[in-house]
């Protein structure tokens, strides 16, 4: 792993996923190029990583799949947030905004 990446704690990819699906429909590989576009390269997650928070998403009613033709005319299975999806999607970004500003307050105690 290159020093300039940094590991994701604990269920915060669940919470990556479903944000890159509310913006449109994914598939697995897709989802896990755009996480390290957006992040210029400090998140990289394995496809070993991103099927099993699919399948736990989907399992949990968060997200639905549908098998279609990706770009290159072959068959991937694409995923889209559901409105539970929707839901849990704004509970944990906010759940994660007062986690994340609480935790820089303290850093930032002199």
């Amino acid at each position: 792993m290159s020093d300039d990446r940094i590991g994701l704690p604990q269920g915060t990819l669940d919470l990556l996923i479903l944000k890159v699906l509310s913006l449109e429909a994914q598939h697995g590989w897709a989802i896990s190029e755009r996480l390290q576009q957006v992040s210029t390269g400090v998140v990289h997650v394995q496809q070993g990583s991103v099927y099993p928070a699919l399948h736990r998403l989907e399992r949990r009613g968060w997200i639905r799949a549908e098998w279609a033709a990706s770009d290159n005319n072959r068959q991937a299975k694409y995923y889209e947030l559901t409105r539970a999806g929707r839901r849990r999607l704004e509970t944990e970004t906010a759940s994660w905004r007062t986690l994340s500003s609480t935790i820089g307050n303290i850093l930032d105690l002199a």
